[in-house]
C-alpha cells in the first residue's frame, strides 16, 4: 500500500469508509503482527477523518487495557464496567455517545472529547478481544454510517486474530 491514503473529496462518512476500506484491507492483508495493523488502522482512521482520538483498548488483566492509538495522552486501564468502552465491552456492541457528558459513568480521558463511538472487536470464539474507540471533539459527531464504517474495519481485524 502506498504511504499515503487515497480518498475521495467528499465530507460524506460513508463514501470516505468506502474508499478506505480496500486500503486498510490491502494494509492488514499481509502483516501478521496484530499491535503492527491495529497501529496503521489507527493511523489511517485518524488521517482519513480527522478525528481528535483514535485508540484501541485490549483485554488484558481483566480490564481494558491502552493499546495502539493516535490522539494525545488517554486513559491507560478501564475497568470492565466503567465508561463508554467498558458498556461496549460488557454489552457486546457498538455505542454511539452524542455527548459524552451524558453518558453515566463516563471516564474523561480528556475534557475535549465531546462525543465518541465505540465497536467491539472479537475472538473467533465470541468474547470480546479489544475495542475501538474513537472520539471526537465535536457534539453528535457519529452516526449509523460510522458504526457501519467502523464495524467493516474491525471484521478485518478479527479475521487476523
Amino acid at each position: 500500500m502506498a504511504e499515503t491514503l487515497i480518498l475521495p473529496p467528499s465530507t460524506n462518512r460513508a463514501e470516505l469508509y468506502e474508499a478506505l476500506y480496500p486500503q486498510i484491507e490491502a494494509l492488514v492483508a499481509t502483516e501478521s503482527d496484530l499491535i503492527a495493523n491495529l497501529s496503521n488502522v489507527a493511523a489511517a482512521l485518524k488521517e482519513a477523518f480527522g478525528f481528535f482520538w483514535v485508540g484501541f483498548y485490549m483485554v488484558k488483566e481483566g480490564q481494558l487495557v491502552l493499546g495502539p492509538f493516535q490522539g494525545p495522552i488517554a486513559c491507560t486501564r478501564i475497568p470492565f464496567r466503567k465508561g463508554v468502552c467498558g458498556a461496549c465491552y460488557t454489552r457486546q456492541e457498538t455505542i454511539i455517545v452524542p455527548d459524552v457528558e451524558q453518558f453515566p459513568g463516563h471516564i474523561a480521558c480528556s475534557s475535549a472529547s465531546k462525543s465518541e463511538v465505540v465497536v467491539p472487536v472479537f475472538h473467533r470464539n465470541g468474547t470480546v478481544a479489544m475495542v475501538l474507540d474513537v472520539d471526537s471533539d465535536q457534539l453528535d459527531d457519529f452516526s449509523e454510517a460510522d458504526a457501519a464504517g467502523l464495524e467493516k474495519i474491525m471484521k478485518l481485524i478479527e479475521r487476523k486474530m
